[in-house]
């Protein structure tokens, strides 16, 4: 019966149908096998049972009350003499056909094997079947005994089973235990039982019966005994049970049958012989396997195992009668009565169904409230109503007396409260940035102008001029760069290096001004000081709560909240009343309530609300079903099927597409821009206005050098401006002739440097031509 539940398991069925005589051994049977299945979460639906030797009427009359039912998974344990009259009614009413399953305990494969031959119309009986047989492993001894066997059977006599194998096992068992037992100093002897006395007018003459008196020893012998028989190894465990007890699956199809699997206790279903597990270490995590089965109808494909009853009952459906955001379910005039977005996906769900599901839908609720969603649960899992259809919260309470479906629309609770907008001040223009940050981007302003400016000044004419006009030009070209406008061009390396590395920071301050404006100018503010569930609950204020949620259980039982601050909810106006009186005029700080209804709630309302904090639970809706219902499974899977090709994410556009709420709840003092974000900016543009300043006065410094041992009165005064053109020499070490240098144009410059080189070499020259005459004077005054 274990071996049976595994596979019962294995092919994902929940419920069977025990069919079995009405004596010891099939009550026995059927009981063990209820225990095994509710270990695996399944159960025996209905028990079918018929005396010993009943009819063909009988059995008919069995076969066609459990064929109106559920299950289509049928457990056989009855005695061979009636087991193939219930397969040969089954046929004939049509229950060996695609959709069934029958699975017979060991009774059918021993009938089958004790048979000479099983003839073509016994076969087509029982085509399809699941069935188990004792395993006795192929093993030399086996074959042959069998060999021996075949050669002494006579014509005519029956087949042989794994029972003669056990029966034959079991003497030679006997024989074995004689032999120790009497090598161990046993005797026989046998002595009268005076608990046996003969009754009046019985013909059983008890008294006539003796006791051995060597039994217990015999029988501890017997569990002692170890040794390989015809059908596998015979020892026996402290219970004494056979150890490593196994089974064959087989499946009966053609003249004969296949072997699926093996069962034992310790491998559980495999494909490979246990004996050879056996000689393996091991290992608690092996995977259930078996070949393909053919199953009644020849069809490979593995029976649903249950239908609906074939009695005319539709399901009956019950859905919350709502009265508040009737776009997720609502009443409906037209078939099938009822209408929304849950609705839809239900009905897709079950179009995807490989077959019919006949259902009527049946309204929950007064019409005046939203009906108590807990109170519907109930009634599921009281079989007033087969399935429950609708926004239904999966909750830890639900599931614990009914089966949900795979979640369609994720959900949870938040906090909602009422916003306002912000009054626009004339000055909101400087709110992006800090005092801070103005200071010193205009700081910077000022100092990259005048960086630009020294650079450019000894050879852009742009930056020359009277005290006046460059002053004007380092302003204007500081504040320019803002809007890069900037008229002037740059002409040096070091100050296009500057101007670019500065156009990039402008560019980035520009951007962070405006995008931080813009958020200013439409931020809104909360008027509650509620700021999530944790500081709602720290307040006494009264809080919001949908009429027949679960919500309003969740709050008392689970966060403590006293039902004095709770106040119901029926519809949507309710809500926006409550919010924008406050708990001052008699409404509520906030409502808590589930997030859909939320969405749907801040959109219609054109986000004059929000959620405040995170959602502080986790669940979904699903469809409940009553326990154990195959229908929640097939549904979970249509749901996922639904969600992977799109179809849910249409539905929900169709009944719930609205505008999304982009609120911007921050103080306005979160949205300021500090100098902390650009500081890195400002650096990297201070260390490239530096560097570049460096390079330009070192290059000034060694042109000043170079000029210095060269430079006469004529060439300070050419040099000069033509105020300072009677001012001392250049080669004057004082800083106003320093400045002077610096002022002068590159051009200017470059022109005194080449000429005075070209000087130099005349005057080297002309110091030669003096000296060639006056060394040749002196070589011919001796003569």
């Amino acid at each position: 019966m274990y071996a049976v539940a595994d596979v019962v398991e294995y092919f994902g069925w929940r419920e069977v149908i025990a069919i079995f005589v009405d004596d010891d051994c099939g009550r026995n049977g059927i009981s063990i096998l209820g225990d095994a299945l509710a270990k695996k979460r399944s159960k025996i639906s209905h028990k079918a049972a018929f005396s010993p030797g009943a009819s063909n009427n009988t059995i008919n009359e069995l076969l066609v009350g459990v064929n109106l039912m559920e299950s289509r998974v049928y457990v056989v344990h009855v005695n061979p003499d009636s087991g193939l009259t219930i397969f040969s009614v089954a046929k004939s009413l049509g229950m060996m056909t695609a959709g069934y399953v029958w699975i017979a305990t060991d009774w059918l494969p021993s009938h089958l094997d004790s048979l000479e031959s099983s003839g073509l119309d016994t076969m087509n009986l029982v085509q399809g079947v699941v069935a188990l047989r004792h395993h006795t492993p192929d093993t030399d001894l086996k074959k042959s005994f069998m060999s021996r066997w075949n050669k002494l059977k006579h014509e005519g006599s029956s087949g042989f089973n794994s029972y003669a194998l056990y029966a034959y096992d079991s003497i030679w068992l006997a024989a074995r235990a004689l032999e120790v037992f009497f090598n161990e100093g046993g005797k026989i002897s046998f002595s009268d039982d005076p608990k046996l006395k003969d009754t009046n007018r019985s013909t059983l003459h008890l008294t006539s019966l003796r006791i051995f008196d060597g039994g217990q020893q015999y029988l501890q012998t017997i569990l002692k005994m170890n040794f390989t028989g015809v059908s596998g190894q015979i020892q026996f465990d402290q219970d004494k049970y056979l150890v490593h007890p196994a089974y064959e699956i087989l499946n009966i199809g053609g003249t004969g049958s296949l072997r699926i699997g093996y069962w034992s206790n310790s491998t559980g279903l495999t494909v490979i012989a246990p004996e050879i597990l056996y000689k393996k270490p091991f290992s608690t995590n092996t995977t259930a396997q078996l070949y393909s089965v053919i199953w009644p109808g020849e069809t490979t494909a593995i029976p649903r195992g249950w239908v609906f009853p074939n009695n005319g009952t539709p399901l009956r459906i019950g859905v919350p009668y709502r009265v508040s955001y009737q776009d997720f379910v609502a009443k409906d005039k037209s078939p099938p009565g009822v209408r929304g977005y849950c609705i839809d996906v239900f009905e897709a769900a079950v179009n995807l169904l490989p077959y019919a599901v006949p259902r009527n839908y049946v309204l929950y609720g007064n019409g005046k409230r939203n009906p108590e969603y807990s109170n519907l649960v109930f009634e599921v899992a009281q079989n007033n109503f087969d399935a429950a259809v609708g926004d239904v919260a999966i909750t830890t309470n639900s599931t614990r007396i009914v089966d949900f479906t795979q979640p369609y629309m994720e959900s949870g609770l938040v906090v909602v409260v009422p916003v306002k907008e912000l009054k626009t001040s004339p000055w909101a223009f400087l709110k992006p940035f800090t005092y801070q940050m103005w200071l010193v981007t205009g700081a910077f302003f000022l100092f990259v102008g005048a960086v630009v400016w020294i650079l450019e000044h000894r050879m852009n004419q742009e930056f020359r001029g009277p005290p006046r006009k460059q002053l004007m030009t380092i302003f204007w070209f500081s504040f320019s760069t803002m809007f890069f406008s900037h008229r002037e061009n740059t002409v040096s390396t070091l100050g296009r290096l500057v101007l670019i590395i500065w156009l990039f920071v402008v560019l980035i301050i520009n951007s962070s001004y405006t995008a931080s404006l813009t958020s200013i100018l439409t931020v809104q503010q909360l008027t509650s000081r509620i700021e999530g569930i944790d500081s709602l609950i720290a307040s006494n204020d009264p809080i919001g709560v949908q009429d027949g949620s679960f919500a309003w259980k969740y709050l008392v039982d689970e966060l403590n909240i006293a039902e004095s601050r709770l106040v119901k909810l029926k519809t949507m106006e309710n809500y926006i009343e409550a919010l924008q009186y406050g708990p001052k005029r008699g409404g509520v700080a906030a409502i808590v309530d589930e997030l859909p209804y939320i969405e749907l709630f801040m959109s219609n309302t054109k986000c004059k609300f929000r959620t405040v904090g995170q959602e502080f639970t986790k669940s979904g809706w699903g469809f409940a079903f009553q326990r154990d219902s195959p229908l929640a499974v097939d549904l979970s899977t249509a749901i996922l099927q639904l969600s992977e090709n799109g179809d849910l994410q249409k539905i929900r556009n169709k009944w719930l597409s609205h505008n999304e709420c982009s609120i911007q709840m921050n103080e306005v003092d979160s949205d300021r821009l500090s100098l902390t974000s650009f500081w890195g900016l400002f650096l990297i543009c201070g260390v490239a206005c530096c560097l570049s300043l460096t390079v330009f006065f070192c290059r000034i410094l060694c042109q000043y050098r170079r000029f210095i041992p060269e430079a006469v009165e004529g060439d300070v005064e050419e040099i000069g401006p033509p105020s300072r053109r009677s001012r001392p020499s250049i080669r004057s070490t004082s800083f106003k002739n320093l400045m002077d240098f610096v002022d002068t144009k590159e051009e200017k410059i470059k022109h005194l440097l080449k000429r005075k080189g070209s000087d130099s070499k005349h005057d080297e020259a002309s110091k030669h031509d003096e000296a060639s005459p006056s060394s040749d004077g002196q070589a011919h005054s001796p003569s």
